[in-house]
């Protein structure tokens, strides 16, 4: 965890080419399509790199609830413990 742009998602991308991880964002802003600008949403090279998820989830119009992105997430890590992966929240 850390601030905007602090270098969080490379740290993660480097863990990724040494460990079986899936990146998993629990930046609130990320869950939004189209808010790409002052957001720091890794751009689509780097999401080619390494799965990442709860990215581009819903539009800015789109109520979407801290409760929702529990489950979306609890959900999604559920998934990837089951592909035998390793959920790193980023």
């Amino acid at each position: 965890m850390g601030p905007t742009a602090s270098g969080k998602t490379g740290v993660a991308v480097e863990l990724a080419r040494k460990f079986p991880v899936e990146i998993v964002s629990v930046d609130s802003a990320l869950v939004y399509r189209h808010m790409d600008i002052g957001t720091a949403k890794p751009d689509a090279a780097t999401r080619l790199q390494v799965p990442h998820h709860l990215v581009d989830l819903v539009d800015p119009t789109e109520r979407y609830s801290a409760a929702r992105f529990c489950a979306d997430a609890l959900l999604t890590m559920h998934e990837i413990t089951g592909r035998n992966h390793i959920p790193l929240l980023t």
